[in-house]
């Protein structure tokens, strides 16, 4: 399996501004909001707005406005009429992207998310011309904090991890998508700490791309995420930015 290929959006730098700091709670809050519009309020049944409540708290985000989120998602509170949106494209040398958002009008971000890889030498593809290149995956980043790296690997192969790849003095952990949530209890009732955790895309293989190629995908992974509607953008990029 490739290494993970997920860009650090806005919401994964912790010492932002308080522009960013605004960003990240918008971005946050609406993925609340969609989560208990899907399936409820009750965190003890609803994994994905337990997960991202959890993300909310990460990044200290006010209790007031992870409670208003989840009222909006309930219909308690007035709120925009959001939706999920999954685009594919090509960008910089040819590499493959799946950006993922939510917005409050489809046409209006499509358009914005077009206009973005024009700007920077990408373009849209069309429904599926991209995905069969990622597999659907849980991802965990466990921090390597008073065990060794033999220690770790035994004990996420032991929980049922699918795979495990190392960046720095994180593990990488990765998962079948409906096991995400059982297999991170694991490791969390093992004593270990996490980073984050999320259903990903893995690309299944990378490649590599000139340097001025490189330079031009960092820019147009800075202006996707500048974008209110992006969540999370995924590549097949080997290097990470």
């Amino acid at each position: 399996m490739s290494g993970h290929s997920h860009f650090k959006t806005v919401a994964a730098t912790k010492n932002a501004n308080d522009a960013k700091r605004g960003k990240i709670f918008s971005k946050i809050g609406r993925v609340i909001t969609i989560a208990a519009k899907e399936k409820g309020p009750d965190i003890s049944s609803n994994i994905q707005l337990k997960a991202a409540i959890e993300k909310a708290r990460e990044f200290n985000m006010p209790k007031e406005n992870i409670e208003r989120a989840i009222k909006k998602g309930t219909g308690e509170l007035a709120g925009e009429a959001l939706e999920e949106v999954s685009f594919e494209g090509f960008g910089p040398g040819g590499i493959s992207l799946i950006v993922e958002g939510i917005t409050d009008n489809k046409n209006r971000t499509l358009g914005d998310i077009k206009g973005i890889l024009s700007q920077y030498g990408g373009k849209m593809a069309g429904e599926g011309a991209v995905r069969w290149m990622f597999e659907r995956k849980g991802y965990i980043e466990v921090i390597m904090e008073g065990k060794s790296k033999d220690e770790l690997e035994l004990l996420a192969i032991e929980v049922g991890a699918d795979d495990v790849l190392w960046q720095g003095d994180t593990i990488l952990v990765y998962t079948k998508p409906e096991e995400l949530e059982v297999i991170k209890k694991a490791l969390e009732e093992k004593g270990l700490k996490m980073n984050s955790n999320s259903l990903s895309w893995i690309a299944k293989e990378e490649i590599t791309i000139d340097q001025k190629d490189r330079e031009k995908a960092k820019k147009l992974f800075e202006a996707l995420d500048e974008n209110d509607a992006v969540q999370d953008i995924y590549s097949n990029l080997k290097f990470t930015i």
